[in-house]
């Protein structure tokens, strides 16, 4: 019976812990090279949040967000790729793996963080905040497939979802990133 009680205890305050993060400047999180990325040092900067994966029929996005990340970089603009296996075990690898295909296969340079979960059960917290309005105070929302993407503006705060699909270089998201009106 202790067991349970601990148990129980542990899974509460792991919860807790996990809704811990009210703004998005408040996470710390492994980049793919096992530093952390501080959130709070990306104030002031427009963030383009996107899951990946290697095995995806969307996988050339890699190429496009790396365009994307090489010609916007000097705006301001930020792209932070996070690699997941909740589709179709389409993201297999280790960070290692990762990082090696991501940098043969599209010259990828861009902030590339360490492999989590962006739905399910085992949601990481990031996630948690991204598709919550609970928590990002903007809409409730669900990663659809790979290579969905959230753009944050400069002081934190959710503005656009844009679908798998879209891709980096559509209109929706580079007028964004140069403050032009767009039509959804």
């Amino acid at each position: 019976m202790k067991s349970i009680i601990t148990l129980l205890i542990v899974t509460l305050l792991a919860t807790l812990g996990a809704y811990s993060q009210s703004s998005f400047y408040d996470f710390k999180l492994p980049t793919i090279d096992g530093d952390t990325l501080n959130f709070a040092d990306l104030k002031n900067k427009k963030v383009m949040i996107v899951n990946v994966a290697s095995k995806c029929g969307l996988t050339p996005q890699y190429e496009q967000l790396q365009a994307l990340h090489e010609k916007y970089g000097s705006y301001n603009f930020i792209i932070i790729g996070f690699p997941a296996n909740n589709f179709m075990n389409q993201e297999p690898g280790t960070d290692e793996e990762i990082k090696t295909f991501c940098t043969l296969n599209y010259g990828v340079t861009f902030i590339m963080m360490s492999k989590i979960s962006v739905k399910g059960d085992d949601m990481h917290p990031l996630y948690q905040w991204l598709t919550q309005k609970e928590l990002n105070k903007f809409e409730d929302s669900q990663v659809k497939w790979n290579f969905q993407k959230y753009l944050i503006d400069e002081k934190g705060n959710i503005n656009k979802i844009i679908a798998p699909r879209t891709k980096p270089e559509d209109p929706i998201i580079t007028n964004w990133i140069m403050n032009k009106s767009s039509h959804l």
